[in-house]
């Protein structure tokens, strides 16, 4: 006989802790915490990209180097499509924490507002 008995109730009510903490709860926190640091690491690479450009500018200012604007513009959309494929990574792969995914990706959302 087992001693601890499983409620079969609990795994079939939506509104109870067990549903709530494990497919609700967790899986938003997961995701806020991925949002939240998404947002702190795009906003660290946007600055150190910028402030690799700008010594790009004085470089190609003092006739050290020279830079086109088709050059420019070429690197910055490889850039974002790079930027865009991670953060579609993420949400995929938060998507698949629950049976719904609704929750990890929700979280990830409202931790990259948050960020």
């Amino acid at each position: 006989m087992n001693p601890h008995p499983v409620d079969t109730a609990s795994s079939t009510d939506i509104f109870s802790s067990t549903f709530l903490v494990g497919d609700v709860g967790a899986p938003f926190v997961i995701g806020m915490a991925v949002g939240y640091f998404a947002k702190k690491m795009l906003r660290t690479v946007l600055f150190l990209g910028g402030a690799a450009i700008v010594l790009l500018f004085v470089a190609e200012y003092y006739d050290i180097i020279n830079i086109t604007d088709e050059k420019l513009q070429h690197v910055a959309s490889a850039a974002t499509e790079a930027a865009k494929n991670s953060g579609g990574f993420l949400v995929n792969r938060l998507t698949g924490i629950t049976s719904k995914g609704v929750s990890g990706a929700g979280g990830f959302f409202v931790g990259f507002k948050l960020g």
